[in-house]
């Protein structure tokens, strides 16, 4: 039907025509989510006579066909100023039983009628600014959280506890106000870690089910994502004694998502969302992911249970079989495996066992292959500066921030972006916590290792002397073209000849000889004036 027609229907005021009207058209369109731009005036039209109806109020029945309409008309962005209204946000609201309280609800809501309106609530803030400022201004994050807390107590289908996460996720998403008053005042990681661990059915220190069921998986991924919208930026990296509690209790429920698997084909989804959520934690409540008791089927590593380790581990190299968003694929798993790593020598050793096992094969470079170690590799050189900077981080954790090594796994030319922003060009060490391990050399790599080029981190060929046959006099003319083509270069400024100030950084060259010179006039003490 089209909503000319329908426009007029509901203008005519009759209550059979009107109804008639709107299910036609709500059956005919309910899964459009394009329309038709010669028809935009008409729904424009038709959602103005809707919305000024539903300021006033609606008999019961109307609700459902009314909201209906409006949750498929909200769909056009075309016609979101016939929405964002005061009032037509306050109305919307008290019908999804999330507006302000004014005294005691009259009746008992109508679920069906709280989740039509929840979906229009949805559709609004996604698409508008408009709605957005209003929904943040009627502290709809407020009532919100009160029903959030009533998940467990009261028997909420599963849509309504759906759509109240997802109403919840797209407000903290967008309105950085919103995520500071869920963190803050409304306590909203407490609350929230509370409804996850009710959707896990699981306790915390309980095996966790086998598998979570489809709508449980729903739920407790939208929780996933509003627990990471209110941490991204609240969570200091030093908290107090109390949030150490709250945030490894929290660590614990996230220990469990990444080992359950899910219903259907979401388990990888699921896992992607704990996985960006345990970034977020505190560095020192990460020790969680290592505590559980060893079983008969754990991965045990240094007497420690590596299960997670080990499922993380997995989860990163089914990450690096995608080919598209790559930084947000893997950068998250990297980064809690870097911190795991770096904060803990089981964890460590365990993942340089894994990742960078003892050389055998030195014929090729680093990142040809297959193998874990040269799918990171590759990445070190990945055009996304977070993508290549994490890979290295991660790599550089394992070999204990050891340069040498470093540069044995992975070869100089890959390893020299890392090394350059951190000062190691010239070699050494961080000054990381490492304990003195050795790096075993395989029988293989010992033989081999004379013949290996640094650059490449591969035994190459001794390739031909290019001045091999020439005279002296022909030598001195190619080093003086070379020279003269270098300095043209360097006076167009299409490169910059740099050299390595003492402290390890590339600078340019005349930096590096300025600075080289004044620390040896410093350490001379003939140099001291008279």
């Amino acid at each position: 039907m089209e909503p000319r027609t329908v426009a007029k229907a509901v203008e005519t005021g009759e209550e059979d025509v009107m109804m008639e009207a709107l299910r036609t058209y709500n059956r005919e369109n309910s899964q459009s989510f394009s329309f038709d731009d010669a028809q935009q005036e008409d729904r424009q039209r038709l959602a103005g006579l809707l919305v000024n109806a539903l300021e006033r109020g609606l008999p019961p029945a109307r609700r459902a066909a009314w909201l209906q309409s409006l949750r498929i008309l909200s769909r056009d962005r075309s016609c979101l100023d016939r929405f964002t209204s005061r009032g037509g946000l306050q109305a919307l609201a008290r019908y999804a039983g999330i507006a302000a309280a004014s005294g005691p609800d009259p009746e008992p809501p109508d679920l069906d009628i709280v989740l039509e309106a929840l979906k229009c609530l949805c559709n609004l803030v996604l698409s508008s600014p408009t709605a957005q400022a209003l929904a943040a201004e009627a502290r709809l994050v407020v009532r919100l959280a009160e029903r959030l807390a009533l998940h467990g107590q009261q028997s909420f289908p599963h849509e309504v506890q759906f759509f109240d996460l997802r109403l919840l996720f797209l407000l903290t998403a967008l309105r950085t106000d919103v995520r500071q008053q869920l963190f803050g005042e409304l306590q909203g990681v407490r609350l929230l870690a509370g409804v996850l661990e009710l959707t896990l059915q699981a306790a915390p220190e309980g095996s966790p089910a086998e598998c979570l069921p489809a709508q449980e998986t729903e739920r407790a991924m939208e929780i996933l994502k509003v627990l990471f919208n209110i941490t991204f930026d609240s969570i200091k990296r030093e908290v107090d004694e109390e949030d150490t509690m709250l945030y490894r209790h929290l660590g614990t429920l996230l220990r469990h998502c990444v080992m359950i698997s899910t219903a259907g084909d979401r388990t990888e989804e699921f896992h992607g969302h704990a996985v960006n959520l345990l970034g977020n934690l505190p560095f020192a409540c990460l020790d969680v992911l290592l505590t559980p008791e060893l079983h008969s089927d754990s991965v045990e590593f240094m007497g420690v249970n590596m299960d997670v380790i080990h499922a993380l581990l997995g989860f990163l190299e089914q990450r690096l079989d995608q080919t598209h968003r790559l930084k947000e694929s893997v950068a998250p798993v990297l980064s809690v495996l870097t911190e795991c790593a770096r904060g803990h020598r089981p964890a460590r050793k365990f993942l340089k066992a894994q990742v960078l096992p003892p050389l055998r094969d030195v014929s090729t470079r680093p990142e040809v292959g297959a193998q874990l170690r040269n799918r990171l590799v590759r990445l070190m050189t990945h055009l996304d500066t977070d993508v290549k900077r994490v890979a290295a981080e991660f790599l550089f954790v394992l070999c204990a921030e050891s340069v040498p090594r470093f540069i044995k796994y992975t070869g100089y030319g890959n390893a020299a972006g890392l090394l350059a922003a951190r000062g190691l060009m010239a070699g050494g060490r961080t000054s990381g916590q490492y304990s003195e391990d050795e790096d075993t050399d395989t029988e293989e790599y010992k033989e081999a290792k004379a013949s290996i080029n640094p650059v490449t981190g591969r035994v190459e060929e001794k390739p031909p002397n290019p001045m091999e046959g020439m005279t002296e006099e022909q030598k001195e003319h190619e080093a003086m073209k070379l020279v003269n083509m270098f300095d043209r270069l360097s006076r167009h400024r299409v490169i910059q000849p740099m050299g390595m100030s003492p402290g390890g950084h590339l600078t340019s060259l005349q930096d590096a000889m300025y600075q080289s010179m004044e620390g040896q006039l410093s350490s001379d003490p003939d140099s001291d004036p008279d």
